[in-house]
């Protein structure tokens, strides 16, 4: 699976990409935004990926990708998340600090809903984010997406829902 926009290429993880995960997994968007998932050494980012990402290439032929600039630099990430307690996946996003407000967000996450929509023919995405997040909540409106009420997440923290 490869998905190529105007500036971008996205692809399948491999447990090659182990150091950028940890690198983006302990950035500061990621651990205020997303949360910590205890990724402390790269040994922790191949069995987190292991876990969450190549197995959902496998059971559901989908997952996040990793989004790189046609140079080959990996900047971020962006993908379809599959949670047992929704009914739908959900479009998710993330990048280095480095490369923020450039763009790049929308653009990966708008080649991921078309993906889903027309290889996958999933005719409904959703997507969650905090309630305070508020260059998440304005990325995933520009997608076409739309507050549809409130997610409870497995810590039980509240965030919000968005549909299409």
């Amino acid at each position: 699976m490869k998905i190529e926009t105007e500036r971008l290429l996205l692809r399948q993880y491999t447990l090659n990409d182990a150091p950028f995960i940890y690198k983006l997994m302990n950035s500061e968007g990621w651990l205020k935004n997303i949360g910590d998932r205890n990724i402390k050494t790269i040994e922790d980012a191949e069995a987190y990926m292991q876990k969450n990402y190549l197995s959902s290439y496998e059971k559901h032929g989908f997952g996040p990708y990793l989004v790189s600039l046609k140079d080959g630099t990996p900047i971020g990430s962006s993908g379809l998340y599959k949670r047992d307690s929704l009914d739908h996946p959900d479009v998710g996003f993330a990048f280095l600090p480095e490369f923020g407000n450039k763009g790049y967000a929308f653009e990966a996450a708008k080649a991921v809903m078309k993906f889903a929509a027309e290889k996958l023919k999933l005719q409904t995405i959703v997507g969650i984010t905090l309630s305070v997040n508020l260059s998440s909540i304005k990325l995933l409106k520009k997608l076409g997406l739309s507050e549809i009420g409130t997610y409870t997440y497995e810590d039980g923290e509240e965030l919000l829902l968005f549909s299409n």
